[in-house]
Formats: structure tokens, sequence, C-alpha cells
């Protein structure tokens, strides 16, 4: 079954958005069905790992907030990876202006990446996952917006905050370590 909304201009989306600006509330939980798995998969990618679904619902209520600023320029997709990135970067300056001897607890967050990862225990999707630690935190993005969200070059340079050209070569660079350390 393949993920509604995944690549490209949704017509969908465009229909769901115009309902929930004319008033119908019920528009909104279908636009959060549809795209926050991949939110959550995403906001892994970035290297969060807790507070997932927390991340998730504040880029909703962001996007609802101010969806009269969403111009079309991309798919409402990408608009919602571009927002939970600025979210992603916002908890990390907060992390480091924090003092430092102020202790935050750890939880142990319940993800659907949590049960994807028990079921990807195999020795070779493990060597994918250490290769995919090894690259910086920008190859890691775009690699995994490419190949696991299927977004277009343009997309993923919008979400991303890069050119399209450096996008693309974020992930060739990309694709020659992951596979320079695969045959290692």
């Amino acid at each position: 079954m393949t993920d509604p909304g995944r690549s490209g201009d949704d017509p969908r989306d465009a229909e769901l958005i115009a309902q929930w600006k004319a008033g119908n509330q019920r528009s909104a939980s279908e636009l959060v069905q549809r795209h926050a798995s991949a939110l959550a998969r995403f906001a892994v990618t970035c290297g969060e790992r807790e507070d997932i679904d927390e991340l998730v619902q504040d880029t909703f209520v962001r996007a609802f907030g101010s969806l009269d600023g969403f111009r079309g320029d991309s798919s409402f997709r990408t608009w919602l990876f571009t927002i939970e990135r600025r979210l992603v970067m916002d908890r990390r300056r907060a992390a480091r202006r924090r003092p430092e001897g102020v202790e935050i607890a750890e939880t142990d967050a319940a993800t659907e990446f949590d049960a994807l990862d028990e079921l990807m225990a195999d020795e070779a999707q493990s060597k994918v996952r250490k290769a995919l630690d090894r690259l910086t935190p920008t190859q890691r993005e775009v690699f995994l917006l490419r190949v696991s969200e299927g977004l277009a070059y343009k997309d993923i340079a919008r979400t991303v905050s890069t050119t399209e050209g450096a996008a693309r070569v974020h992930y060739h660079n990309a694709m020659r370590a992951i596979k320079e350390f695969l045959d290692a």
C-alpha cells in the first residue's frame, strides 16, 4: 500500500485544505492522518528520539495556524517537513541555551519507529543503519527524504534550506559513503 500524499502535489491535499479553510474541521483530521507517520519518520531521521508525537503535533499546530500563508510552491507534505525541520532546529537551540546543571529526565517515547526497529534486527539492515549514522546530519536528511519519502530534489532543497544542486551533491555523497561502508 502506498503512502497517500507521498510524492508531488496531491490534489486530495488541496481539496482538504480548501475544506478546512471553509470551516470543515474533519478535513484537518484527515490531513493529520495522511501525513503524521511521514513526519514521525522524518523527525527520527533528523536525530530526534524523544517526544516525537509532540513534535508532529506542534508541526500541525503551526501549519494550521499559518495555512493562509501556504502558497502551494511545494507540496503540502514538503511544507510540513520544512516546518518540522525548523521546529527541530528550534529545539536544539533551546537545548544549547539551557544551563549546564539542569537535568532532563529521559523517557522512553513509544513511536512507530521503535516497533520498526525491532523488526529490522537482521544483520544487513543493521549494517545500513550504521552506515546512515556515519553520514552528516544534512546527508542523512537528504538521503532519507529522497529514499524513504520519494521527494524530488527541489522539494528536498526547500525542506533542508539549500539549493537543488546542493541537495543532489549531498545525496550523491551519502550514496557513495554508504556504498563504501557496505563494501568494507
